[in-house]
């Protein structure tokens, strides 16, 4: 089995899909793998730390293309801003690609070139589909990626607070430690918790499920609580579920008189396939100090706050409203590391152990993720 390992090209994406541990793993599986040059240099993994593994480092994307049986890569590699194919990466579906070749990928909500590999009999796995279940856990490069986004979630805001983080004792007087509010008590949430309470930050997370509430106070952090009034408030897989538009009103106006009360508000309530719930309105964000920072971790899929702009950081009334894409990007060489353990744990059970692949459509994990099977496109929800 041949595996292709691509340079990632959407614009600041830092990371790779695999990094040399990983790779070394798959290699002792009997695997091959080839990789694009320069592919992982800008998550800190040069290409030597690849060759001396036994990984193949090829010039380009069709040297690592050629004859490859599985092709793999962090997100779908589109050309960033026009929401086409690179010409260079459409020709090569045309013709370079690889027949019957499997490609393994996060794509959020692109609309890749389905028909291309369908015509050449290829298969789509799409990660963002795993199944939450027990034993796809290991594979699960949403919680691992989610994770590096809550860390760097936090060390964005300490960076952008004009304050120290930590209450600090000196010669000159004591500094009260700064208030960070985390709202959404997901991975990304309890990450960008624990990394606030480790910087020394006075701490209280928010969330509308029970359970995770219970899971913010074991991190050592007060938990904000609004009044609960009979809403189920956990959906399928765990996720917390989306509130009825009166229940969403009435946490807005809560959170509204809550925000002006801290100094750093993190924001990673994301709910599967739908645009993120709104939760701090322009009243919450003109009620903070001057100075103060909202990190919104759900900008690129419509934002918890409503002044959030994707990719962007402005500033309304002296508050900063920071909507950063990709977090977890900029602590590239661990989020590589991670999401490559996943990857490996996947390809794993698909049979890699014994250098091939197998992809069984009734399998729960498989099934999940398999977008097209050998030219037949399946249900893929984003086309809908």
């Amino acid at each position: 089995m041949k595996i292709a390992l691509l340079r990632e090209r959407h614009e600041g994406e830092r990371r790779i899909a695999l990094a040399p541990k990983e790779c070394a793993t798959l290699i002792g599986y009997g695997v091959s793998i080839r990789m694009e040059a320069g592919a992982g240099a800008r998550a800190s993994l040069p290409d030597a730390a690849y060759a001396e593994l036994g990984v193949d480092v090829v010039p380009d994307a069709d040297a690592a293309l050629a004859g490859a049986g599985v092709i793999v890569a962090v997100r779908w590699p589109q050309l960033i801003g026009s929401g086409t194919l690179s010409e260079a990466l459409a020709e090569t579906l045309e013709s370079g690609w690889p027949e019957e070749a499997l490609f393994v990928s996060l794509f959020g909500f692109d609309a890749p070139p389905f028909e291309a590999i369908a015509r050449r009999r290829g298969s789509v796995l799409a990660l963002e589909h795993l199944p939450r279940i027990t034993r796809a856990q290991s594979m699960d490069v949403l919680s691992s990626q989610a994770t590096a986004a809550g860390y760097a979630a936090s060390l964005r805001a300490a960076t952008h607070l004009p304050r120290f983080l930590p209450m600090l004792t000196t010669a000159s007087g004591t500094v009260a430690p700064a208030r960070i509010l985390v709202l959404g008590a997901g991975v990304a949430g309890l990450q960008a918790i624990a990394t606030a309470r480790r910087l020394g930050a006075a701490v209280t997370g928010y969330d509308i499920r029970p359970a995770a509430l219970e899971q913010i106070r074991s991190l050592g952090a007060k938990s904000l609580e609004m009044p609960a009034a009979g809403e189920e408030t956990e959906g399928e897989g765990g996720y917390g579920k989306a509130l009825p538009e009166e229940a969403q009103e009435r946490q807005q106006t809560f959170l509204d008189r809550a925000a002006a009360d801290f100094d750093a508000i993190i924001t990673t309530a994301q709910i599967p396939g739908r645009v993120a719930p709104l939760l701090l309105t322009r009243e919450a964000v003109e009620a903070m100090r001057p100075g103060s920072i909202i990190v919104d971790l759900a900008g690129d899929s419509g934002g918890n706050c409503a002044l959030s702009e994707a990719g962007r950081t402005i500033e309304v009334g002296g508050v900063t409203v920071d909507a950063p894409l990709n977090l977890a990007s900029e602590v590239a060489l661990n989020a590589s590391e991670m999401f490559g353990r996943n990857l490996t744990a996947l390809l794993r059970h698909l049979g890699a152990a014994d250098a091939e692949i197998r992809l069984d459509p009734d399998d729960e994990i498989t099934g999940s993720l398999l977008k097209v099977h050998r030219g037949e496109k399946r249900d893929a929800p984003w086309e809908s």
